[in-house]
């Protein structure tokens, strides 16, 4: 038994200090979080989420509303902690066209475009108040920390390793999400040079976190059904967040192709690329992820260059459904994520948690 206690006391303190009425968290997908999806899952006393990283203040602003509009419960807004200028080397990036355009007719520009700013974002952060305000890829200045504690607005920190964790925990979080290598999309690794290297799986690195920092957490990364969810909580979570797990719900806007090759995807069909963005993350194994991944290929340009180079490819690949060349992040339990509409699935799986567990 973790030293936390009875798992029930965990979810319910959860859910009587952060808000919702069941400890089950939509996890926050830059660009796979329409409001419609976050709704659902609100509406079935679960958290909605956002990935605000691409969003300026003002889209933020629109995100917000129409959530609020069709649901009262809670939901969490993230972003990624900024990471220094990055410097690309000319002839890598010449050799990155060469091989993307054997890809698709048009490359992105080259120049090192990022997000908006991430000042005026956090600005946006606190004047829409979520529930709680998440982060990845580091932790957050501590005057920004202030701020959101001084607004009543939770710190939810996502940590890849046990240092990591520790490091928020002294920073002021108050929750941190345990992120396991299954995860899909981008890892949260506060050294970007590390995130292939850290590879530690939830039920590893769970129980570690619990043992050693004094507030909630949060589990996520390939928690798709309720035997995951159930898992979790017997290692110690408060709540499990899920992201792969609510990609082929009908609310959601992944391609339909997308859709399919989840439902058939087996752990071994996902892999770690940095291929789309720069940045490491988990995707489905795709005809362009493996080509990318061969001996022969050019290295990726760092983030966010590589980003920008794919952006027309990912962009024609969803708009005409080719699974081939689409961004697809997949978490290694994709397989279990289920159709129909997502206030469903979330209701089916805790409920099958209760069922479960007791």
């Amino acid at each position: 038994m973790s030293k936390r206690g009875d798992w029930r006391d965990r979810a319910r303190g959860f859910c009587e200090r952060f808000g919702g009425q069941v400890p089950l968290l939509l996890a926050p997908m830059a660009g796979a979080c329409p409001p419609a999806l976050s709704a659902a899952v609100m509406r079935a006393g679960g958290w909605g989420a956002a990935g605000a990283l691409l969003m300026p203040p003002e889209e933020m602003a629109r995100w917000c509303a129409a959530v609020r509009e069709a649901s009262d419960g809670p939901f969490q807004l993230n972003l990624w902690i900024p990471e220094p200028e990055v410097r690309a080397n000319a002839g890598e990036i010449a050799a990155q066209i060469a091989f993307l355009s054997h890809w698709t007719g048009e490359v992105g520009d080259p120049a090192p475009v990022g997000g908006p700013d991430f000042a005026s974002q956090c600005d946006a952060l606190i004047e829409a108040r979520p529930a709680a305000i998440s982060s990845m890829m580091g932790v957050y200045p501590p005057a920004f920390v202030e701020r959101m504690k001084a607004n009543g607005i939770a710190w939810f920190a996502t940590a890849t390793t046990l240092d990591e964790a520790r490091i928020a925990a002294d920073a002021g979080a108050d929750v941190i999400v345990a992120q396991g290598a299954e995860a899909g999309g981008h890892r949260g690794s506060f050294d970007p040079a590390a995130s292939e290297r850290d590879q530690c799986g939830l039920f590893a690195l769970l129980p570690a976190i619990v043992d050693a920092v004094d507030v909630p957490v949060v589990a996520t990364g390939g928690i798709a059904d309720a035997r995951g969810a159930a898992a979790a909580f017997m290692l110690g979570a408060s709540a499990v967040q899920i992201g792969t797990g609510f990609l082929r719900a009908d609310e959601s806007d992944a391609a339909s192709a997308w859709k399919d090759a989840l439902s058939a995807a087996q752990p071994g069909d996902t892999m770690l690329t940095r291929a789309y963005t720069g940045r490491c993350g988990r995707a489905l194994a795709t005809q362009y992820a493996i080509a990318a991944a061969s001996p022969d290929a050019p290295p990726p340009a760092p983030h966010p260059i590589q980003r920008g180079l794919t952006k027309p490819m990912t962009r024609n690949a969803k708009a005409s459904n080719d699974i081939s060349r689409m961004q697809a992040w997949a978490g290694q339990s994709a397989r279990l994520a289920r159709s129909g509409d997502a206030a469903g699935v979330a209701r089916a799986i805790w409920q099958e948690t209760l069922e479960l567990i007791g």
